[in-house]
This record gives C-alpha cells, structure tokens and sequence, in this order.
C-alpha cells in the first residue's frame, strides 16, 4: 500500500474547553486532590501505610517531577490520623551507671507532666528542707547530739591536759586550725620557759623533758583516735536526725509526682527511690548554703584578718556545697527527648536532610566549665526516634550520599533498635566520658523514594535489606486519559493557584495545560505525570496574567509561557539553524538527489529538546567488504545505533540473497555529525539511501525521514518524534515552503503527534505533508516515484510467476522498472566486475610465475 498523507486533524489532539465541566477553575479549588493516573501507586501506598506488620516499609519507584514526594507525604498523612499518639521518649540519669542513662516512654503529654513535676519538686525542696533544718525543734535535737559530743571531748581533753601538767607542759587547742594541739614547756612557777631559759636546763633534765615530750606527743595521737568514733557516732547521730526529719518531706513530694502520673512504667519507680536515697544522703548540701540568721558581728582591728581568712574558707565550703547541691538537682530532672504533648495522631516526618545526627540522633556536650562534659541532658532526638509509632519519608539518594548513613541504616532495620552514641553528635572537644544510653526499641514504617535503577540496584545487591522493603510503590511517568483524569488535573491546577496564592484558569486555559501533558507524554491517548512541569508553566502563565493585571489566566497566557520558556532554552537550537542559513550545514531542502536523504535527529539537552535534521549519504562500488559504517569504524556510534545497522544489513542481504555472494562495498555516513550518533530511528533513512545509490534512481530532498527497520523491512516506531518534525519544519519554513516538503514517518508514531499549530495550518493549506508508513517499500516509492518492487505482495506475486520457488530472485525477474529490479542489475553488474578483476588476477599471477 502506498504511503498515507495525514490531514491536519489527526496531527495533534485538540481538547474543547466545553466538555471540562467548569468555566474557571475557582469552581474546583475545594475538591479533594486525587491520585492522578495513579490508582496503582496509591493502592499499594495505601497497603503498604495500613499494614501493621514489622518489617514492611515502602519503596517508592518514580521521577522527579511525577508528585511521588507530595502524593506519599499526603497519603502519610492519612493513614497517620488513623493511628493514636505515640508515647513520649525522657531521658532519666542512672545513679548506679551515670555513664548508661536509662530511656522512659510515657503516654503521649505525660512527658511534660513528669518534667514539670520534678522541677517544682526541685524548686520546693530546696526550700523546705532548709525550712526544715534550720527549725528550732531540729536545731534542739542536733544541739543535744553536739553537747553529748563536746560532754565527752571535753573529758578526753581534761585527761590529756592533766597528763602533760603532770610533765610540766601547757596544752591548748587552735580554735582556728581545725583545733590543732599548741603546747609548751612551762617552769616551775608554771609560767611558759623562754628559749634561753630552756637551753640553760640541765642535760639530765633536757632528758627528761625530751621523754616526756614524746610521750605527750603518744598521748596527743591517742587523744585523735579516740576522737574519731566519737565524731563518727555525732555524724551518723546527726544524719539520722536530718534523715528524719526531711524523708516525710521527701516522700512527700515524691508521692505528689506519682500521683500526677497516672501510669509509671520501668525504669521510673525505681528511679524515683533512687532519687530520694539520693537527696537523704546529702542532706548536708543543704545545711551549708543555708544563709546565716541576722547581721554579722563586728570583729576588732587585731582579729580582723583571722576573720576574714576564716570567712573566706567558709564561702568556699558554701560554693562546693552550692555547686553540689546544684548538680544533685540537676541529675533529678527529666529530659524530655520527644514530646509529642497535644498530637491526636502519629507522627509524619520528612527527612531532607539525613545525616547521622539528623537522622540517628546525637549527644552535645555542655561547655560550660573547662572541660567540655555531657550527660543525659544533652541527648538529642533524631528523625527515627521522633517518627516512633509513626512514619517517616526518606530518599535513598540522600542516604547514599552519606558516607556510612545507608550501613547504618540497615543495621538498624534488621533489629530495629536504636542506639544513640556521640560518633554522629559532632562535638569538637569531645566530653571526657563516653554516654551510651539506653537502647530504645523504634516501631517506624520508612517510606524510601528512589529510581527504578535504585530499587532493582538494592535487590541485586543488598537482598536483606531489599525484603524489608516489602511494597513497592511504582509511579507511573504516563497514564491514559479519560473525562476523569482531565478533572482530576484540573482540580490539580485549582489547588496550584490556591496554594501559591495566583489567578485562577479558565476552561480554555486549563484545556491548553491538558494539550501540553499530552504533548510531553507524545501521546494522544495518554497524559504526562510529570506534574512537576505543569505546574511550572502554570506559575509563568499566572505570573504573566498577574502583570497584565488580569482575573483568570487565558490561553494567550499560557502561550506566551510556552514561548518565553522556548526563547530561554533554545539558543542551541538557533545555532544550529543559523549554520543551516548561512551555509555551513549541508542540507538540501527540494529537488532530487542520488545516494542522499535527510534524516530526523534528536537532541536532548536535559531541560530542552529539539529535533534537527541531518544528511546522510551512501556510497556503494563493487567489492568485497560489505556494508560499512563509517561512524562505528570511528567509534562515533552507539550500541543501539550500530545494532539498527546490522538489522539493515541482515534486511539487506535477505532481500538479495539470490545475488549472492554480494559483491559490494557500501559506506554510509552522517554528514557534518561530530559529536556521535545514537539510536535506531535512522536504519530506515540509511536503507534508502544505500538502495538509491545501488538502484541510481534519485530520493526527493524536500521529504525528511526517520524511523526504525526490522529484519521483514517493517517500520517500527521511534521517539521524540513531534521534536523531529518541528525541526524539519522549521528549516523548511526558514527558507520557504514550497508545498513539496513533508516528513516520512512510522505509521505507529501516528498516535504520538502533537504538532504545534504552525504545522497543522502548513498541512492545512498544502505546504507541509506529514506521511507515514508501515513496511519500507512504502516509504522508496514516495522517495523515488516508482514502484518499489519489495512489497510483500509483489514479492509473493513475482514468486508465483517464476514457479513458485519463493526466492527474492524471482521477484527481481518479475517486475520490471522496480527500485529492486534496478539495485539487483547494479549488483549482478558488481559481481560480474568482481568476477572478471579475479579471472585478470589470477592470470596476472600465472605469467608473473
């Protein structure tokens, strides 16, 4: 069948703005945001999300762009109404370990009323309990034990004393140095001897008075060591006395903090007895910063310095005692790690950016003295922690960027529990003792993104880790369109201009946005979900009503964003162009050429794609070396373009199979192409260049091609094909059309066009023609205009005509004036040629022997 012209109708989809349903999409702004063309993704997020099971986290598969993130965040947010508060996470000081805090969960807002609760306690405590120690009855009782003491001090002390008068010495103690014993030698008169008089004594009685002093000396030490029980049973006497005296307070207090807790799971009751056993055994911090009680005396002019002296190590004792007491204090309060005080619901995190300390938590360490230190207060709650009982997103790109982040992160999901340590807190000085708090157990569903290449990437590699990811969440990039995806897009558009705070769209406007979505997807039946350009075009086109000052965005808005956006991408493209103005690129744009055709390339920039066209030309001469492909020879040709050149040469050889062997040498090239080529869609440009110069008949320049070829000579569909016929168009345009101009492309490409209107009017008015094909003969005989003798029909009739054997060969014999009739005489011509310079070498080598 010959090749057929499209009508202008069948080159792009065309929506009408009155089957939308609305007139702007103000009307929509309120509606519910669906799942759009994306019913699979959202049935598997939402098993995934409700299945309670450990060990079932979600892989979310997508591009950027396709709403992945936001969809998932909006259906995280759902299941997450549907599940209670988790509880909050404190963090208690363990007084038997202070290097192992111990982790406590509490009912989600118990937390703060814990924390509360032991700060006032603190605050009251410090107080009473002075209140209490310093009340007369306490200080009658502790005067008692004191005077008990002194009773029997001041015995031991009369009988030391008498023992040295009894040696001649005089005994007295410091009041000032801890009650340091002073004695001297006194005289018979029992005055103090002076020096002089001393040394003037006897030998004999110096003797006696040496001995007599090391025996006071004996007697001094006995007199400590009897002191010592004695201090002993006053202190422990006084500590009981204090003990009871405040542990009613104590208790007290405490019990107030139970009560204020309805629930008091592990480790809490036994912290709270560690807590009082605490305060009892340091009552005495207490008694030293207690103020003293009224003004302070005068001390005379002579006294003044063993006062202040006295004073001072007095303040000192006050600030230890101050700073200890301080410390106590601060080891019994509560750090609240994760609050999650007024939630009705569990929690939904978004980590953007995962690091250790983001995500596995962190311990800071308080600088505060001149070593840097930390305790359980410093412990910081990262993102797995704070998602417990809940869910939290995450991108495996990000985690894979971090060196070690992933390692660790699978080390966690085989056991979940989570261990926060200091290696991820960042400390510069790093505190003196390591804290390795308690391990906490994490019920958190992960919802991972990444690429199709990541996701099958973790199954190949890490088949542990992958089966912990157990639904699989594919976002489609494309989905067929029906009167529901186009109001679900609409509705799209109206919560895009609410959110952002821009003009609504009319009907016409939004039909345009929907023309676009097909156009990305190339596809008359199917839309884009790549939603992430959509809604950019949506910003400009609103940005530039709101500077015209207009209501609603209209489809003159949405043009001039779609051309504003081509002039600041598209400056390669104009250069390109320009070469073909001014002469520097080779293309010819009518007439007939021998061994030449224009070609449809694609160039994809990234954020910008545009097709060109390109020249290619063929060579063939008698030989023996086959097909060659001049940019594989030059290793300027990819895989997939070196594989359409050797289908083209299978094809090739099928079809003259009778001829064999070929005596051919056949290059093909890409003109003026320097940076590589790519791809298959040009085999069927290449076949019919190399079949126009075997068969002599010339290719019409004005028809570009492009399409891919397989072994039966069928033409298989290619991509970015609307790009390809835009470019081509273009370069027609620049130098004027002419009516002959057109492209050749796959039949099957038919229903991906979406050709801007430039084009539809060009077709419309006869100056452009867009023709497709399904087998290659049909595309040779509209080049050549002659009958391509290479039809499957034309090949089965000439079968029939030369006897039924089938062959090719037959074919060629058959049907006279046919592009195949003439390439099969060029070769039977080459081989003969062959045959002959091998007869006259053989020859040549005979004589020369």
């Amino acid at each position: 069948m010959p090749a057929t012209a499209l009508p202008a109708s069948q080159l792009r989809l065309t929506i009408d703005p009155s089957t939308l349903g609305f007139a702007s999409t103000a009307e929509l702004q309120d509606l519910p945001l669906p799942w759009i063309g994306q019913e699979r993704a959202q049935a598997a997020a939402q098993f995934g999300l409700g299945m309670a099971q450990p060990d079932y986290h979600l892989f979310v598969l997508g591009e950027v762009g396709s709403g992945r993130a936001s969809l998932m965040r909006q259906a995280m947010h759902a299941a997450a109404a549907q599940r209670p508060a988790p509880p909050d996470l404190c963090y208690l000081h363990n007084f038997d370990a202070p290097e192992r805090p111990r982790a406590l969960r509490l009912p989600a807002g118990q937390g703060r009323v814990l924390r509360r609760a032991m700060a006032e306690l603190a605050k009251a405590l410090q107080t009473d309990i002075p209140r209490h120690l310093s009340s007369p009855d306490f200080r009658a009782q502790a005067r008692t034990i004191e005077q008990a003491y002194e009773a029997q001090e001041a015995q031991a002390f009369a009988t030391l004393e008498a023992f040295a008068q009894a040696r001649q010495f005089h005994l007295s103690r410091s009041e000032e140095d801890g009650g340091h014993m002073v004695f001297t030698l006194t005289g018979s008169n029992g005055q103090p001897l002076t020096e002089s008089e001393a040394r003037a004594l006897p030998p004999e009685q110096r003797a006696h008075i040496d001995a007599a002093e090391q025996a006071l000396r004996a007697e001094i030490v006995a007199f400590a060591h009897t002191l010592r029980p004695l201090e002993r049973v006053r202190d422990e006497a006084l500590n009981s006395l204090r003990k009871r005296t405040v542990r009613p307070l104590v208790q007290q207090a405490l019990n107030a903090v139970r009560a204020a807790l309805p629930e008091q799971p592990e480790p809490l009751p036994v912290w709270l007895q560690h807590i009082e056993r605490e305060l009892l055994q340091h009552l005495h911090w207490f008694e030293l910063i207690e103020p003293k009680d009224g003004p302070a005396e005068p001390s005379s002019d002579k006294s003044s310095s063993a006062a202040n002296t006295a004073n001072a190590t007095h303040d000192d004792e006050d600030d230890d005692a101050h700073n200890a007491l301080n410390r106590l204090l601060h080891l019994c309060q509560v750090h609240l790690a994760v609050d999650h005080h007024g939630q009705a619901h569990a929690p939904v995190i978004v980590e953007d950016n995962p690091q250790h300390r983001s995500l596995f938590g962190s311990i800071e360490a308080h600088n505060d003295s001149d070593t840097p230190h930390a305790d359980y207060t410093g412990i910081r709650a990262g993102s797995l922690l704070r998602a417990h009982g809940g869910f939290l997103l995450l991108h495996l790109h990000d985690l894979a960027s971090e060196e070690g982040l992933w390692a660790r992160l699978r080390r966690f999901l085989r056991c979940n529990r989570l261990h926060i340590d200091e290696s991820g807190g960042g400390n510069s000085g790093g505190a003196p003792v390591a804290l390795q708090p308690e391990a906490v157990a994490v019920d958190v569903k992960i919802v991972l993104i990444g690429s199709v290449d990541e996701y099958y990437a973790l199954q190949e590699a890490d088949p542990d880790t992958a089966r912990r990811f157990r639904a699989k969440v594919d976002f489609v990039e494309r989905f067929a369109a029906s009167p529901a995806t186009r109001q679900a897009s609409a509705i799209f558009v109206a919560h895009s201009c609410k959110r952002r705070g821009l003009p609504h769209f009319s009907a016409p406007a939004v039909a345009l946005l929907l023309e676009q979505a097909h156009r990305e997807a190339d596809d008359q039946g199917r839309q884009s979900a790549q939603f992430a350009h959509i809604e950019a075009l949506l910003m400009e086109a609103a940005t530039l009503c709101q500077a015209r000052n207009g209501a609603l965005v209209e489809p003159a808005d949405v043009h001039a964003a779609q051309h504003a956006h081509q002039l600041r991408h598209n400056y390669p493209e104009e250069q390109l162009h320009e070469s073909i103005v001014e002469g520097e690129r080779l293309i010819t744009l009518s007439g007939s050429v021998t061994g030449q055709i224009n070609a449809l390339t694609q160039i994809d920039l990234g954020d910008y794609r545009f097709g060109f066209p390109v020249r290619i030309t063929a060579r063939t001469f008698a030989g023996q070396e086959g097909l060659l492909n001049i940019e594989r020879e030059v290793d300027m040709s990819g895989p997939i373009h070196d594989k359409g050149v050797l289908i083209l040469h299978s094809y090739l050889t099928a079809l003259f199979s009778h001829v064999a062997p070929l005596a051919l040498n056949a290059s093909i090239v890409f003109e003026q192409e320097y940076s590589g080529v790519e791809g298959d869609s040009a085999s069927c440009a290449e076949l019919y260049a190399l079949l126009s110069s075997l068969s002599g008949l010339p290719l019409r320049q004005g028809i570009a091609v492009t399409g891919a070829l397989n072994q039966h000579g069928e033409v298989l569909p290619v991509g970015g094909i609307n790009e390809k016929i835009e470019g081509w168009f273009r370069a027609c345009a620049t130098a004027g059309l002419d009516g002959t101009q057109g492209v050749l492309i796959p039949s099957r490409n038919q229903r991906h066009l979406m050709l801007p209107r430039e084009v539809l009017e060009a077709v419309q008015r006869g100056l452009f023609h867009v023709y497709t094909v399904q087998h290659v003969s049909e595309g040779i005989a509209l080049l050549t205009g002659e009958a391509s003798g290479m039809a499957p029909a034309e090949l089965a009739h000439a079968s029939v005509l030369a006897g039924g054997d089938g062959g090719a060969g037959a074919s060629a014999a058959a049907v006279e004036d046919t592009v195949l009739q003439r390439a099969e005489q060029t070769l039977r011509a080459y081989r003969r040629a062959c045959q002959n310079a091998g007869v006259a070498r053989r020859g040549a080598g005979v004589r020369k022997r």
